[in-house]
């Protein structure tokens, strides 16, 4: 099979404490794979790792059949790969146009001008429910809408990864449940996931497969069922104790 992203035995640590510790992921092209586990237990930096803010102090990551280990976020970028932020990062004084406006300036495939890239980005917008807001300052958003335009900012890039740092972090249900469609719309058009989330509620609602982190360490891989009935993953999330009996 030909993975669109190969991790492979990657390592980083800082100071002395393993932050990744010989860790593999795959991903098939199409598929929206969930990264979840215990809070410290690595799945942003191996976010930071795949889109080049670190360096892998061993191993090596593929995209897209191309090596990609140690180049930096714009030549990732640049390659397919874009991400979004658990903490929303607009540009506060431009319009919701504007902020995905500039991303056409970047990335796969970048606008070859102005007007195509304001063209665009209200196709962005559209398709992610914030026309009518286009042009509305972005520092004047909701939270669920800071959402969507972290979601318009990495999709102006055409990325054909998209990586997700708990995006619904902070919604109540029925916006969770706006979130889950509009994730797997993004899927709908050919782009690859992997989706950062705690509440297991929005990870179960979107992912095919799911991978657990825990100090570092994968300690199990499957499919979303299977995965909530492992042991090491009940011991990682509610601490129970290897050694009690039963």
């Amino acid at each position: 099979m030909a993975w669109l992203l190969e991790v492979d035995n990657v390592r980083k640590s800082f100071g002395g404490i393993n932050a990744i510790d010989g860790v593999d992921l795959l991903l098939e092209e199409g598929e929206i794979l969930g990264l979840i586990g215990p809070n410290g237990s690595g799945k942003t930096t191996m976010f930071n790792l795949i889109v080049g803010v670190f360096r892998p102090d061993d191993g090596k990551i593929r995209f897209d059949d191309k090596e990609i280990t140690g180049k930096g976020p714009a030549a990732v970028c640049q390659m397919g790969i874009a991400r979004t932020f658990q903490i929303t990062r607009p540009f506060p004084a431009l319009t919701v146009l504007d902020n995905v406006r500039l991303g056409r300036a970047y990335g796969r495939k970048p606008a070859a001008s102005l007007e195509q890239a304001g063209a665009e980005a209200q196709e962005i917008l559209h398709f992610i429910g914030l026309g009518a807001k286009r042009l509305t300052p972005a520092g004047r958003l909701g939270l669920i809408d800071r959402k969507r335009l972290e979601l318009g900012k990495a999709l102006a890039t055409r990325p054909k990864l998209l990586l997700l740092d708990e995006i619904m972090a902070g919604l109540n249900p029925t916006e969770i449940e706006v979130a889950t469609g509009l994730v797997k719309k993004i899927r709908g058009t050919g782009v690859s996931i992997i989706i950062i989330e705690h509440m297991m509620r929005a990870i179960l609602g979107v992912s095919e497969r799911l991978v657990v982190l825990c100090e570092g360490r994968k300690i199990a891989e499957g499919k979303p069922q299977q995965i909530l009935s492992d042991r090491k993953v009940i011991e990682a999330y509610l601490g129970v104790d290897e050694n009690a009996e039963g």
